[in-house]
């Protein structure tokens, strides 16, 4: 696959997350606006499939948001540590790494860590959360 197929494909699919995502959202919206007026659907809403089905939903938007965040720090900042960490992600990875999904999610939390560390030690202006 060529990069720009691949950069279509991830395209498409951040559309199609996206337009997912929004239809939870008003999904759920319109549950939790019923559920006060409705106890079958209140009770239906607070049982363990769906609040674990939603505790995942929330693991993954949350890993989403730090990977976009370092992602996009990673891709658009220009210094020599940048560059360092692009070089770093281009890299194949090692037979550890690639039998040991823990391995790999520690060292990118790692990765994710060091970046986060440098960015607030350059003293940039940051937005408020």
């Amino acid at each position: 696959m060529q990069s720009d197929e691949i950069l279509d494909d991830v395209h498409l699919r951040i559309l199609r997350v996206t337009e997912d995502l929004r239809a939870i959202q008003q999904s759920l919206n319109c549950a939790a606006m019923q559920a006060p007026g409705d106890p079958e659907l209140m009770e239906a809403l607070c049982q363990l499939p769906e609040m674990e089905s939603l505790q995942v939903l929330k693991t993954a938007l949350d890993q989403m948001r730090h990977f976009l965040w370092f992602y996009v720090q990673v891709m658009t900042n220009e210094s020599e540590e940048g560059e360092r960490l692009r070089e770093s992600i281009r890299q194949k990875p090692t037979a550890d790494a690639a039998g040991s999904p823990r391995l790999a999610a520690e060292k990118f939390r790692l990765a994710a860590d060091t970046a986060l560390l440098q960015f607030l030690s350059d003293g940039k202006a940051r937005k408020p959360n």
